[in-house]
């Protein structure tokens, strides 16, 4: 169960991320309030999944989470440059993610 807590929190991750470009420094209100939303979810179900796992990994996972999220997202719809070289290494962030969620433990 707090492995999915981390997950879904990476996924909010990749929510506020998002919302920030969209806000443009905040000076748009309604991806201002969705980055609030965002972050916070995506802080405190991280919060909630250390009681339970060590924080490397549960870092790591939720970083990478949210970065390869971000960076699908952007190349997908904000039209960020599509490259190889990205998608390769999106790939690796991933495996990444996937051997370091394997590799943790819980208390």
């Amino acid at each position: 169960m707090a492995w999915l807590l981390v997950v879904v929190a990476g996924i909010f991750e990749t929510g506020f991320a998002v919302c920030l470009k969209l806000s443009h420094g905040f000076t748009r209100l309604w991806p201002t309030v969705a980055f609030c939303l965002f972050a916070l979810g995506s802080f405190g179900l991280l919060t909630l999944s250390l009681k339970k796992l060590d924080v490397g990994p549960a870092y790591a996972v939720w970083t990478g989470i949210g970065a390869a999220g971000t960076a699908i997202y952007g190349m997908a719809f904000l039209g960020d440059l599509v490259s190889t070289l990205k998608l390769v290494s999106i790939s690796l962030v991933i495996v990444g993610v996937i051997g370091l969620q394997i590799s943790g433990s819980s208390h």
